[in-house]
């Protein structure tokens, strides 16, 4: 294969690679997804998806949208995670659809995982992250309102370690799309 057929084949899931690891190098020196590359990755992957497959790729474009958000906008409605985050998935949802931005997440959320472990070994806290965790934990299932508790966690928010959630996005969706033979 040579590099002009490589670079075609796919090509909408390399472009998605290419947003998510300049989104993820952002996010890891400013700890924020700009709205400048989030906006223009969903409205364009809508559009994509309309010329692509006229109403039903629409449709299938605004499905995956929805998809990406509702994964991640739980976390941000009770303050635990950034909406550049959730707007990146939206986009990537708009690019690649349901099943791919779905089986994405769940690669980037073991992704996180490992890698909120691996901050908490080097800081060698683990005390206090412990404690975090459980106190979070427990809010979480005694406060029901959403508003209560994103105020609670702005207000905790300077005190707390901060993982980039656009880093295990970037990471955990490139190696489903690996995985998955399509890069």
């Amino acid at each position: 294969m040579d590099w002009q057929q490589f670079l075609l084949e796919n090509w909408h899931i390399k472009f998605v690679c290419l947003v998510l690891i300049v989104a993820a190098w952002i996010d890891g020196k400013q700890l924020k997804v700009p709205n400048w590359i989030t906006f223009p990755m969903v409205l364009s992957g809508l559009v994509y998806g309309a010329c692509s497959g006229g109403w039903n790729g629409f449709v299938e474009s605004l499905y995956g949208m929805t998809v990406g958000l509702a994964c991640l906008l739980p976390l941000y409605s009770v303050g635990g995670m950034g909406a550049g985050d959730v707007k990146l998935m939206a986009g990537m949802g708009a690019w690649v659809g349901a099943a791919l931005t779905w089986y994405a997440f769940c690669v980037s959320v073991i992704v996180g995982a490992i890698m909120a472990i691996c901050m908490v070994a080097y800081r060698r806290d683990y005390a206090k992250h412990i404690a975090n965790f459980f106190m979070i934990y427990f809010e979480l299932i005694t406060i029901r309102d959403p508003q209560k508790l994103f105020a609670i966690a702005k207000e905790r928010k300077p005190t707390m370690l901060l993982l980039p959630y656009g880093i295990p996005i970037c990471i955990g969706s490139i190696a489903y799309f690996a995985y998955a033979g399509l890069i």
